[in-house]
């Protein structure tokens, strides 16, 4: 596998393991329902942080990630905020904001990128799968740092998506109409995607010209490239004429006594006449259930960014002028959810934007009354005023000022209909007397050299919500050990604990089962894990704060059968007594000079 290079990788390699661990504080006003860090989550945040914070509670949990990073095309002024330990690095905060004049906008882009896909690897369940849109500027990069991170036999496809639905008649070469979505799987071999629902058309194929009682048919090539052994004999047709064998270089797919059994079954379609060649009839009622995802989506089926803009002014208000973010639409991410998730799939989304993934789930669960959960990350001071507030209105429900549009006439402006522009006036003005009590408006406008009539009318309404809870987070200070070590921050215990379960097991915990009375941190693997603290320094200098034989006796009767494993600022024990009284209670040191540190 051909390696990418990049300046400042050396350097953000392993950035992600220097990263500190940051708690996650709720804030209630700002959610909805009881502040829960199980359930729907919004976090407001640098996404770097916010995902080394979601790692001791989700790791290995996430099956559905979702991100729409920066696309680096030089307009859209992001910065690289992070805070590397290398001159080089550090030189480069000095530059903010990127724009098309930077010469190493390339490689900031991919140092930004690869310590938050490490992560994402690492939040991404065994059976999970990853999907990121880009364009030109950087998918190839993309990709390349997915292949290293991932592995490359884990790239699943590359979707084009088709986000015009018309061409850009300004374009300086050509009109860009599409973008990528680069899928990946953490188990590419056990990962399956879930079957698109057929559309009308699909179904339309499907007909039932000679009354067939099992319903509607459509029919199927007999013949293919691949070879096989039984696939070649010649077909006397109904009408009398003889076919040799199948198409030079091609094999019939059935044997020949398979072939008449399907026709006694009424299974082979010989034409309406009954004298052409032999195609096998394939029954509605038979087929899957839906059918497999196509690596080409267009607009019709996943939106388009001229419908996702539209989509956010109708819920937030305002124009589109308004909307200084590029949102996706909610039918991509609708399909990239049926495809990717089931009904109680936990979906992240770290580039959140106007949160269309938070309103995605909630429809998803909606329809099938699932259970699936979100969880977005968003940077960007607007993460409260657009993302959040997004989510609430499509939850709650709210009120909506539009339009209807009603298409009246549509022509092409050729140049025969130029030289009579007076009947294409008068023919406007007929519409207008027709119509003009139905609207408010009747409204003329040209676009790609076609003339468009349209009338428009004033439309007020509630828009039912669609249900669904959340919890707005921010990131707490950082739980760092020398600081611990000097008494200078003294995280909450549920903190502590729960970082230090995913540290020495390197599996989520769960803080709803973390108990500061009893010192219990989580068990894994057959081993009880306990941590003897308490936020409190004068506590940490007493000899509570320790292991104990006391202790070691209390966890080992009520737990008889379970390895321990303590985490303490100091140990009153040593292994030779605790193996004399059988305890099965192993001891991990906290930094053990907290408790010297004398009061100011």
């Amino acid at each position: 596998m051909t390696e990418l290079y990049f300046k400042g990788k050396e350097f953000v390699y392993n950035h992600h393991l220097t990263v500190p661990h940051r708690p996650l504080e709720m804030h209630a006003d700002k959610g909805i329902g009881d502040p829960r860090l199980d359930g729907n989550l919004i976090l407001q945040g640098d996404n770097l942080h916010a995902l080394k914070a979601l790692l001791p509670i989700y790791a290995g949990k996430v099956d559905c990630i979702f991100i729409d990073p920066p696309y680096n095309t030089g307009n859209e002024s992001w910065s690289y905020s992070d805070s590397v330990n290398a001159p080089m690095i550090r030189e480069w905060l000095q530059d903010n904001p990127i724009n098309t004049d930077d010469k190493l906008r390339h490689d900031k882009w991919c140092a930004m990128m690869w310590p938050r896909l490490r992560l994402l690897y690492d939040l991404l369940s065994e059976s999970g799968s990853l999907w990121v849109t880009l364009d030109d500027n950087e998918f190839h990069r993309g990709k390349q740092i997915l292949d290293e991170i991932f592995g490359d036999e884990s790239h699943v496809a590359t979707v084009v998506w088709q986000k015009a639905d018309s061409p850009k008649n300004t374009a300086k070469h050509f009109s860009v109409d599409h973008d990528y979505l680069l899928v990946y799987a953490k188990d590419k071999e056990s990962w399956r995607p879930n079957l698109i629902d057929r559309t009308e058309a699909m179904t339309a194929r499907y007909t039932n010209s000679d009354n067939d009682p099992r319903g509607p048919w459509m029919t199927g090539d007999l013949d293919a490239r691949n070879y096989y052994s039984k696939g070649e004999y010649s077909i006397q047709i109904p009408g009398g004429r003889l076919i040799p064998g199948p198409p030079k270089g091609r094999y019939w797919t059935v044997s020949e006594d398979k072939f008449w059994k399907l026709d006694a079954d009424n299974r082979i379609y010989w034409g309406a006449d009954g004298k052409s060649e032999p195609n096998v009839k394939k029954f509605l009622s038979e087929v899957r259930d839906g059918v497999v995802p196509q690596t080409l989506w267009r607009w019709q089926d996943a939106g388009s960014t001229r419908h996702s803009k539209t989509e956010i002014v109708r819920i937030m208000g305002g124009s589109e002028e308004d909307i200084f973010v590029t949102p996706k639409p909610t039918k991509l991410i609708d399909r990239i959810l049926k495809v990717a998730t089931d009904a109680d799939s936990i979906v992240l989304d770290s580039f959140a934007g106007s949160g269309t993934t938070a309103h995605s789930v909630l429809k998803a669960n909606q329809q099938d009354s699932g259970n699936r959960k979100f969880i977005l990350v968003e940077m960007e001071g607007y993460a409260n005023e657009l993302t959040a507030e997004r989510v609430r209105r499509v939850s709650q429900g709210y009120d909506f000022t539009g339009k209807t549009k009603t298409e009246l006439l549509r022509e092409k402006l050729t140049w025969s209909w130029l030289n009579k522009a007076d009947r294409l006036k008068e023919q406007i003005e007929k519409i207008e007397n027709l119509h003009g009590h139905e609207f408010d408006e009747i409204k003329k406008t040209v676009k790609n050299g076609e003339l468009i009539v349209t009338g428009e009318k004033k439309v007020e309404k509630r828009v039912e919500g669609l249900g669904g809870e959340f919890t707005y987070c921010t990131l707490g200070a950082p739980i760092e050990m020398d600081k611990i070590l000097t008494g200078e921050t003294l995280p909450p215990f549920v903190d502590l604990a729960t970082v230090l379960f995913h540290t020495a097991t390197n599996l989520p915990g769960d803080p709803a089962k973390v108990d500061s009375d009893t010192f219990f941190m989580g068990e894994a693997n057959g081993q009880i894990l306990w941590l003897v603290y308490k936020p409190e320094l004068d506590w940490l200098k007493t000899p509570d704060a320790a292991l104990s034989l006391s202790f070691a006796r209390k966890i080992g009767e009520e737990h008889p059968k379970a390895r321990h494993l303590v985490f303490a600022p100091a140990n009153h024990t040593n292994p030779k007594m605790l193996a004399k009284e059988g305890l099965k209670v192993e001891f991990a040191p906290l930094p053990y000079a907290l408790y010297r540190v004398e009061k100011a």
